[in-house]
């Protein structure tokens, strides 16, 4: 039996070099549908980071609703996304990623905007949840588009060349949104929100213009007639569940920058209130700067599972570096604080290439749209799931969290490998020849 993922797409239009090499204008990719794909990741990112420093202070200051309302309605609206991930993709499948993937940043888009009329707690349910669910549906069909219309060769590369741009758009949206913050009048949050609707119609209405890679337009399509259970493969796909779960529980870090360390450096640290956003500008600054790089290195089934077992050891080492800033003077809580925060960067870049890599090389390339609609909701459970995890670990429990913690990242990095090779095992299953 062959240890080589089905998904491993005989697609050579395109080669790495052919990515790095050329770029329009000195400042664009030179492949077309990577170019478009780069402009479509600014706007949304662009608008997407104008959102995130205000969106919950909009419904509880200006809206006038309780934050823990606000809080239950944003987790249900996450659960809905995590459920829908999945049959998005299989609407992926069946008509496209391209033409899947418009309608949902479209509907996104007109619900998003229609967070300028909610004046109840109902109306604030309707729109977070039908918003939120949209978006985070929109995760695996994304992975789906990019397995349409990238080279299969330059895929992994081209995803991390993307999350840069995605960073860089986001800094500069979250610079912006601070001066609506600043104004703090329902004018400059209403304007943000429909600049964030924007962000994701305006794209929406180019994505099918996008072009599809040569092993797209060769591929025979699942076909829609077979066995519901052929259709739905991927959740009878056991190895590549237990992949994606992993997977979700390295992806509980981002919590870590998000949640974990504000809550961390106020209630359990001398360190100033502004380490927060000091720990959030490293890290934007180093994802930008490595993760292309790294993606380079990772991009075929072994050196992705090296990646997310030292990933696993790095993210191990960040939480053991986070826990000695307790207790230290403000000026060493700090650096050891921003220490942690590089040694997280390391493993997120390595975490983000391997899982790309994993994602689509144990997929059925048959059945991408499924397939990243799972992985998709594996991440997003995770990241719905991080809070709570983190919280109950090192906000509550200080070092002995921290440990607890780190030993939970070790041991998913390291697991990674042996689930890998069940996969290859397992590789007939998903249509390899024996």
């Amino acid at each position: 039996m062959t240890t080589t993922p089905v998904s491993r797409d005989p697609d050579q239009d395109g080669s790495t070099e052919a990515l790095r090499a050329t770029r329009a204008g000195g400042l664009l990719p030179a492949d077309a549908a990577l170019r478009l794909a780069t402009l479509l990741t600014a706007v949304n990112s662009l608008g997407n980071g104008l959102y995130f420093p205000l969106g919950v202070l909009y419904f509880t200051r200006i809206v006038g609703l309780d934050a823990t309302a606000v809080g239950l309605g944003l987790t249900v609206a996450g659960l809905v996304g995590v459920a829908a991930g999945l049959p998005a993709g299989r609407a992926a499948d069946r008509w496209g990623a391209r033409r899947v993937g418009a309608l949902l940043w479209g509907g996104t888009g007109i619900t998003t905007a229609a967070y300028t009329l909610v004046h109840s707690y109902a109306g604030f349910l309707v729109a977070v949840i039908c918003a939120t669910g949209l978006q985070m549906a929109s995760r695996g069909v994304q992975g789906a588009l990019y397995a349409e219309v990238l080279p299969a060769a330059t895929r992994v590369e081209a995803r991390a060349y993307l999350r840069m741009v995605t960073n860089v758009g986001m800094g500069l949206g979250g610079a912006l949104g601070a001066v609506a913050l600043q104004l703090d009048t329902r004018a400059a949050y209403m304007t943000v929100i429909v600049l964030n609707a924007l962000s994701f119609a305006g794209p929406a209405l180019l994505l099918p213009r996008l072009p599809l890679a040569a092993h797209a337009r060769e591929r025979v399509a699942l076909d829609v007639d077979a066995p519901a259970a052929d259709r739905w493969r991927a959740v009878r796909d056991l190895p590549f569940l237990a992949v994606t779960v992993l997977n979700a529980v390295l992806v509980v870090q981002y919590t870590l920058s998000e949640v974990g360390l504000p809550l961390w450096i106020v209630e359990r640290t001398e360190a100033p209130r502004w380490t927060a956003a000091l720990l959030m500008i490293v890290n934007c600054v180093l994802v930008a700067l490595l993760q292309v790089r790294v993606a380079r290195r990772a991009s075929q089934v072994p050196r992705a599972v090296r990646a997310m077992g030292w990933a696993g050891l790095l993210l191990a080492g960040s939480c053991a570096v986070y826990a000695l800033s307790a207790g230290l003077s403000p000026v060493w809580a700090v650096l050891s604080l921003t220490a942690g925060a590089v040694v997280q960067v390391l493993a997120e870049v390595l975490s983000a290439a391997g899982g790309w890599t994993l994602g689509y090389e144990l997929a059925d390339a048959r059945a991408h749209g499924v397939y990243q609609g799972v992985f998709g909701a594996g991440m997003s459970a995770g990241m719905m799931a991080g809070p709570a995890l983190v919280t109950v670990t090192a906000i509550a429990h200080g070092t002995l969290g921290w440990a607890v913690l780190g030993v939970v990242f070790a041991g998913a990095g390291l697991a990674v490998a042996p689930a890998v090779r069940w996969a290859q095992r397992d590789g007939s299953w998903r249509g390899e020849p024996a």
